[in-house]
């Protein structure tokens, strides 16, 4: 091949990558952004209403202070945790 034909080529396949590039990115950037503002729209919390504190004093007499403890810390109650059950000692 004479060196025409050679750059003449490299030329068509350097810009057959650079198109290939330029639609690859502008695909996947409207899919993704469609897809997070889907996931951002489904995942959004509302206010419940429903929602009951555990600070009432019926509830809270019947609570040891490591209970109260991990209330507060948000933590699963101590009897809650899988080392402390019989069921998962060894």
């Amino acid at each position: 091949m004479d060196r025409t034909r050679v750059i003449l080529f490299a030329s068509v396949v350097a810009a057959a990558m650079i198109f290939g590039g330029v639609v690859g990115a502008t695909v996947l950037a409207r899919t993704t952004l469609t897809t997070a503002n889907a996931a951002l729209a489904a995942t959004s919390p509302s206010p419940s209403a429903g929602v009951k504190s555990n600070e009432d004093p019926t509830h809270e007499a019947g609570e040891s202070a490591a209970q109260e403890a991990a209330e507060n810390a948000a933590c699963p109650a101590p009897a809650a945790t899988p080392a402390s059950t019989t069921a998962f000692t060894r």
